[in-house]
């Protein structure tokens, strides 16, 4: 392993804020940098180390997940001839949560002859995340991006094409190209039908073997290497502990601290925490991104919140009343003198297709003017209105109806409103995490072994992703890289120690995934998993949401730890932990571990004292209200190291380094 390892400092080195202790620096050293940036994938290729097909059939790899990071990465693995064992919490892999996306998947075709090129998608992401990411592992990301349709056109996927037969693209926000692949509303579902397919041929061919509802609950690591896993039949109950050569995450975000999502109700961030509390470092956890586009909260009492997709700001024009005392009128009788397109009045460039963590401040700002519209939630109007009038009478019904007919349907079924006669209202949510694992050039953490995949991992998008990017890094992750990269650690695994269930280190594992389970069935409380999961979410939105402080993230932090405590004292899990179905205690484990990352995203929230893309500092901000960084002091990665229980974590830095692209504040106007 080539990456800098940092050791735990020792006591007396000093606490910063009293929260933190600061470790060593690091850095990733496996990208190739004798060779100019465009040439660096593919001597990274040539150098990493080959394993022999006749040899491959000896290593196990497993993958736990199965969405388009995973699913692409145990389909590719399984066909070059590995063993690997992928595990997944749904009852088919086709229920991962990559079948929720909904716009497209963006690519450097430049089918559209509009100036789009490899670099300018790697630009755009750079700048749209805030010039907080590795340049590395972002223009591999462009690079490869025009492998990844075809290898789904070479699956089927049927893309949407144009008269002629040529794929069709649309645009997608932060850009002034037109990149974006699509599959009517459903891009994601035919996406992940592919990599699917590609993983049932080699379920079929014996080199990759399912376990479906099955989630995993620790991690095996062995003489620092990560060796395996101990996953949790979640019918049964029952606890299994399963070797391998190398372990692969692929288990999508964290969004779901927050409680209301657009995440699935079973994403959760228990795979990479368990990561990180066996050793592996977390970066940038309060990177999150807050989505514009989303159906509003309408009470109390709801579960989840749902996604409209982006690509609908393609079409629709945003905006609010002029007036406070107009919002409770119906929008097609205020008359267009009476209305603020703010997006196109404040940012005339890109108007209503800006980067997202721009679109949801602006409306935030506008509902905290008094010119929400919708019902009010805690005395707030909390919604603003996207119209397709314009793009009705300019191209028809029945040409907006084959773009977005399936979208507008499943906002008249949540919402009971024709979104064809009256504008949709919509207001931010969180949807996506920018942070996650730390990971170098190849994809591996800075333990052995363990590799992490898709938004699991922290690697391309900075402090904001732009969007139909996510798809994007999950099937290049799965298809292109790890497929590349893993060989290079596994060419050196023949030799290592031979591992079973008496070993100590699986033992151990076991005995600490049966102990935590033991512990959470044991306290016998009085109030529910998910009344404390709805506790830390409205903590976490109302102080580490779309605008933090340094007094809110403080107060925070010790409600947090508050509310943990009372977690450990007072939850109850009804049921029992083996021989049934038992989703309470599902839950309660992946709520135990909400809590602790809800801490961590707090804390790094804190320690970086800028703003940045999806974080948002109300002391750091331009004149117009803009985000505001500060390179001078804050131009790394914030790797987090666990340091123990109820002990401050560790901050070590990787210092990002800009040699093609050029540093500048972010503007979209």
């Amino acid at each position: 392993m080539s990456n800098t390892t940092a050791s735990t400092p020792t006591p007396t080195a000093p606490l910063v804020d009293g929260l933190y202790y600061e470790g060593d620096k690091i850095a990733d050293t496996k990208a190739p940098h004798d060779v100019p940036i465009a040439q660096r994938w593919e001597q990274r290729k040539f150098n990493a180390k080959l394993v022999n097909p006749a040899n491959r059939r000896k290593l196990d790899i497993i993958v736990v997940g199965s969405g388009l990071a995973g699913g692409a990465a145990a389909a590719s693995l399984g066909e070059q001839g590995y063993n690997v064992q992928v595990f997944f919490y749904q009852d088919s892999a086709r229920r991962a949560h990559s079948i929720a996306a909904q716009g497209g998947i963006n690519a450097a075709k430049n089918y559209r002859n509009d100036g789009d090129s490899v670099y300018r998608l790697f630009y755009d992401t750079v700048k749209g995340g805030d010039y907080r990411a590795r340049e590395d592992n972002v223009y591999r990301l462009a690079e490869v991006s025009a492998n990844i349709i075809d290898q789904c056109v070479a699956q089927g996927v049927p893309f949407a094409r144009e008269y002629g037969g040529q794929l069709d693209n649309r645009s997608f926000g932060g850009v002034q190209v037109s990149r974006t692949f699509y599959a009517r509303g459903q891009t994601g579902q035919q996406l992940l039908i592919g990599a699917y397919q590609a993983m049932e041929r080699q379920v079929a061919a014996g080199t990759v073997t399912e376990y479906p509802r099955h989630e995993m609950v620790e991690l095996i690591v062995d003489e620092g290497k990560a060796r395996g896993i101990v996953s949790r039949d979640m019918s049964t109950g029952e606890l299994r502990t399963h070797i391998a050569d190398a372990v692969v995450l692929a288990t999508g975000g964290y969004g779901n601290v927050f409680f209301l999502s657009t995440n699935a109700m079973g994403c959760n961030g228990t795979a990479i925490w368990r990561a990180y509390r066996k050793g592996a470092y977390f970066g940038n956890p309060c990177f999150t991104q807050i989505h514009p586009t989303c159906i509003p909260q309408h009470g109390d009492q709801q579960s989840k919140l749902t996604l409209m997709s982006e690509s609908l700001r393609n079409d629709g024009r945003i905006w609010v009343p002029k007036r406070a005392e107009d919002c409770d009128k119906d929008p097609r009788e205020i008359p267009e003198e009476d209305r603020d397109y703010y997006l196109e009045r404040i940012y005339p460039s890109f108007g209503n297709l800006v980067p997202r963590d721009i679109a949801s401040r602006q409306a935030k700002n506008m509902c905290d003017e008094g010119r929400g519209v919708g019902p009010k939630i805690d005395g707030v109007a909390r919604g603003v209105y996207l119209d397709f009038a314009d793009a009705i009478q300019r191209l028809g019904k029945a040409a907006v109806s084959a773009k977005y007919g399936n979208l507008f349907d499943m906002y008249e079924r949540i919402t009971g409103d024709n979104p064809y006669e009256v504008p949709m209202r919509i207001y931010p949510a969180v949807h996506y995490t920018m942070g996650g694992l730390w990971v170098d050039y190849d994809l591996e953490s800075n333990l052995p072994g363990l590799y992490v995949a898709g938004e699991a991992n922290f690697s391309d998008h900075g402090a904001n992703r732009l969007g139909a990017s996510a798809l994007m890094q999950g099937l290049s992750d799965g298809y292109f890289v790890l497929p590349n990269t893993i060989n290079d650690y596994l060419a050196h695994c023949f030799h290592l120690p031979e591992l079973n269930e008496d070993s100590p280190s699986v033992k151990e594992a076991l005995e600490a995934a049966q102990g935590r389970i033991d512990t959470l069935m044991s306290v016998g409380g009085t109030r529910s998993v998910d009344s404390f999961h709805k506790e830390l979410g409205k903590i976490m939105w109302e102080y580490c949401g779309m605008e933090r402080t340094e007094a809110g993230l403080k107060k925070a932090i010790g409600m947090i730890r508050e509310l943990r405590a009372d977690y450990w004292r007072d939850v109850r899990v009804p049921g029992k932990s083996i021989g049934e179905l038992n989703q309470s205690l599902e839950k309660a484990g992946r709520v135990a571990d909400f809590m602790e990352l809800g801490e961590l995203m707090c804390i790094d929230a804190l320690h970086r004292e800028e703003s940045c893309g999806g974080h948002f500092r109300a002391e750091s901000q331009t004149p117009e209200g803009e985000a505001l960084r500060h390179d001078d002091k804050f131009l790394y990665v914030a790797a987090w190291e666990f340091a123990g229980d109820d002990q401050p974590p560790v901050l070590h830095k990787e210092d990002l380094i800009y040699n093609d692209i050029e540093l500048k504040q972010r503007s979209y106007k």
